[in-house]
């Protein structure tokens, strides 16, 4: 006979963070590895735009960042492959150079010791929303992490290689985890690499929903407490590991060069 049929909804929850957590462990994975794994995951969803877009992961010692070489797409992107660089983009490991447009991620790390992995990309869908100088629009249950948790920047600043971008982007972010740049594409700063690419795949889906609901008809709004409340039930550690670890499965089928050693996931 069922015993929980009555139970209120805190308990359930409550309960089920508990399996979660006992369930889902702390990832093996190395920050390069998890970095890799991003960058061909991000590749498959659709984040390509040629040589457009970092990704990034804080380094071990303050001030450094690890960071995709440029002159290399995401989908040939490795462990092995990943440039370490300084706050200045000097490079510390690996051998090329970094985007110059990784000035910026300087500045968001500066600001915001929250912060451990950044992943700036040019979707379509995203960059297309962006086109129109209108912010997001969270109104769908599976794209609620990002509910009241997407900045907006409207003006464009120009190519972000210097500090002048590094300054606006950084402060129209603010505390949040993602923001739309007008006429250029997204942003997200996660405290894990899994966090940041999960929102990543989640604010270009919620751009693509968002376009196809504006071209059928308006878009109604959540209910904001409970947005708020899905926000977090689907915002956790555990939830985020989870899924990044189905991402990479996923990734490192079609693209098993990714890891030079075979990882556990």
């Amino acid at each position: 006979m069922a015993k929980t049929l009555h139970e209120k909804k805190e308990v359930l929850v409550a309960r089920a963070q508990r399996q979660m957590s006992g369930q889902f462990g702390e990832s093996k994975l190395t920050i390069r590895q998890k970095l890799a794994l991003t960058c061909r995951i991000l590749f498959d969803g659709g984040h390509d735009a040629g040589l457009a877009g970092q990704i990034t992961g804080r380094g071990e010692e303050p001030g450094t960042y690890y960071t995709q070489r440029l002159g290399l797409g995401f989908d040939e992107i490795t462990e092995e492959n990943l440039l370490l660089v300084d706050e200045d983009l000097n490079v510390l490991e690996g051998e090329g150079i970094p985007n110059p447009a990784n000035r910026f991620h300087s500045w968001i790390y500066r600001v915001r010791e929250d912060v451990n992995c950044i992943v700036h990309t040019h979707p379509l869908h995203a960059a297309s929303l962006a086109m129109l100088e209108v912010p997001l629009e969270v109104s769908q249950m599976d794209t609620t992490p990002l509910y009241d948790d997407c900045a907006f920047l409207k003006n464009w600043p120009g190519v972000p290689v210097g500090n002048e971008e590094g300054e606006i982007i950084s402060a129209a972010l603010g505390d949040k985890r993602a923001i739309l740049l007008a006429h250029h594409g997204q942003l997200v700063a996660g405290g894990t690499v899994e966090e940041a690419c999960n929102l990543a795949i989640l604010i270009e889906r919620a751009a693509r929903m968002q376009l196809l609901a504006m071209s059928a008809g308006t878009i109604q709004p959540l209910p904001p407490a409970l947005a708020r409340e899905a926000h977090d039930w689907t915002s956790t550690p555990r939830r985020n590991q989870a899924n990044f670890a189905y991402y990479a499965r996923r990734a490192l089928r079609n693209h098993p060069d990714c890891l030079t050693d075979k990882a556990e996931i």
